[in-house]
């Protein structure tokens, strides 16, 4: 199944890319690969969370921040695809980086970036299966909680 029919299974609709915050470009393609720059998880233009994650009043939910990490994923999907001539033509995830603004005594980065590969997963079947890393930092652009960048092979037309 093509990687739009599974989106359209899943009742996700790919976004705009989303556009830029600063200098640079939402995504370079170098050769057979697709380099995404760091995808907030923004819809509609705003945050659908703001602050740190971890436990406790005024921080972001781990439940909450792995949602969050879907949408920047599916922001990164979407900046790779603008590049690549379409979803479709994205052959395989080579590799995930997620950063998770983080509370000192949050550990549980890679729980929360399992949201991003998930979906990913979801929807490229084992194409989508990838290398991954999920780092804590103290704060990210905007104040958003999670931050996803990608690596993807894509095919040639």
């Amino acid at each position: 199944m093509s990687a739009s029919a599974r989106l359209a299974e899943l009742g996700i609709e790919l976004p705009d890319v989303v556009p830029p915050v600063a200098s640079y470009v939402p995504a370079v393609q170098l050769g057979a690969l697709v380099y995404t720059s760091g995808q907030l998880p923004l819809s509609g233009g705003a945050l659908v969370h703001t602050g740190k994650v971890g436990e406790g009043a005024g921080l972001v939910s781990e439940t909450d921040a792995t949602a969050a990490a879907r949408v920047a994923a599916l922001n990164a999907v979407a900046a790779a695809a603008s590049l690549a001539g379409g979803v479709d033509r994205i052959a395989r995830v080579v590799k995930v980086v997620g950063f998770v603004a983080s509370d000192p005594s949050f550990t549980g980065q890679p729980r929360v970036i399992n949201g991003a590969s998930n979906l990913l997963q979801e929807i490229f079947g084992d194409a989508g299966v990838h290398a991954r890393s999920a780092v804590g930092v103290a704060v990210l652009p905007l104040d958003a909680p999670v931050e996803v960048e990608l690596i993807v092979e894509v095919t040639t037309p």
